[in-house]
């Protein structure tokens, strides 16, 4: 086949996170496989306009804010005489409303959608704007085919009015040889708690420095470890020196794989603290390095972590309870390790063979309904 992806990253991008990890997962498979693959992302400093990655041609234009005017404009410009077999739209922040202009039919790949949540990150116009653009998904995208990486977006989805019996869910992969066990759980003493993710307002990383306090007075020698970078970094920062705890937080940055997959064996316990994901990948990747993790009962993370099995599922936001459940698995070594043996299995379980396996049943069935029609 010949496909045709949007998204507003691409592998590249240096904030590419689990959405253009999910999509280039599949998409390298398909090439491997036979099928060619074009790719639609934003620009970045020092981007080319156009090159190879992963056997994907790339072809980028406009920035953050502008990519789903500019890269429509680009489709037009550059692709509209070229027959396609499909195009894989991924729905994540504004969606690019392509049935109005592509000459192919539709798969819309959706991790999740913002929502309310849009606007602890961006700005009451900016946040009314995605809103807004949400809002026309199901009358832009009526009739397409649906996947979703969880059964919280297809949830989020039919509540807003798309039909469930056009929603597949193929939950994500994980890469085994990258994330595994190297130092066993067992021998881990030191009371270290890590998160991972971009340092933006909506991954709830404030809740986590907020609670520390009280981890700190039940566990007077904890550690906390804050892997990743972004704008909200100098807040969370500044945050940590007004609670009087800034000797208590490391900021490491965006680390290497390396050194990631390291600081997540080096950890007791792990945490996902935001009011929202797709899935949850960063929770599975703790998992496969025997770590279990603390997360908010938010949607996308009551699926990626077996409460009271892989790691403890609080409400959100909630400090007194997200030290609690922290302090817990600090102080009770027969517990934890319990979980970090269950969490090693369930991490097992996601491969991304399989999830390129079962997109493909779903890439392979749109591609087909459409030529029928």
């Amino acid at each position: 086949m010949n496909l045709l992806a949007f998204n507003w990253r691409d592998p590249r991008h240096p904030e590419a996170g689990g959405a253009e990890l999910h999509l280039s997962e599949i998409l390298t498979r398909a090439v491997r496989d036979g099928d060619q693959v074009t790719w639609l992302a934003e620009a970045f400093p020092g981007s080319k306009a156009e090159e190879t990655v992963q056997g994907m041609r790339v072809l980028r234009a406009g920035s953050w804010y502008n990519a789903h005017l500019a890269l429509a404009q680009l489709y037009r410009r550059k692709l509209r005489g070229e027959r396609f077999d499909l195009v894989l739209e991924d729905i994540n922040k504004v969606p690019f409303f392509t049935p109005w202009y592509v000459r192919a039919p539709v798969l819309a790949v959706v991790p999740h959608l913002f929502g309310s949540t849009v606007f602890q990150e961006a700005s009451p116009v900016l946040g009314a704007l995605v809103r807004a653009h949400e809002s026309l998904i199901p009358l832009v995208y009526r009739g397409v085919p649906f996947l979703a990486i969880s059964e919280s977006t297809r949830d989020d989805l039919v509540q807003r009015g798309i039909s469930r019996e056009r929603i597949d869910v193929v939950r994500c992969g994980l890469d085994h040889d990258a994330y595994a066990v190297t130092v066993p759980p067992e021998a881990r003493h030191s009371p270290i708690v890590v998160f991972v993710g971009r340092l933006r307002k909506y991954k709830g990383a404030q809740h986590l420095i907020r609670a520390f306090p009280l981890v700190l007075s039940r566990v007077p020698e904890a550690r906390l470890r804050i892997v990743g970078d972004g704008p909200y970094r100098d807040v969370l920062k500044s945050l940590a020196r007004s609670l009087g705890i800034e000797s208590r937080v490391e900021f490491l940055g965006a680390l290497s794989h390396r050194d990631k997959v390291a600081a997540l064996n080096q950890a007791l316990v792990a945490t996902a603290p935001s009011p929202k994901e797709g899935w949850g990948l960063t929770v599975i990747e703790a998992n496969a390095c025997g770590t279990p993790v603390v997360a908010s009962r938010s949607p996308g993370l009551v699926e990626s972590v077996r409460d009271q099995e892989t790691g403890i599922l609080v409400p959100h936001g909630d400090a007194q309870a997200l030290a609690g459940a922290i302090v817990s698995l600090l102080t009770d070594r027969p517990r934890r390790l319990r979980m970090a043996e269950a969490a090693i299995r369930w991490a097992r379980g996601f491969t991304w063979e399989r999830c390129y396996a079962e997109s493909r049943i779903v890439i392979e069935r749109a591609a087909r309904a459409a030529g029928a029609a």
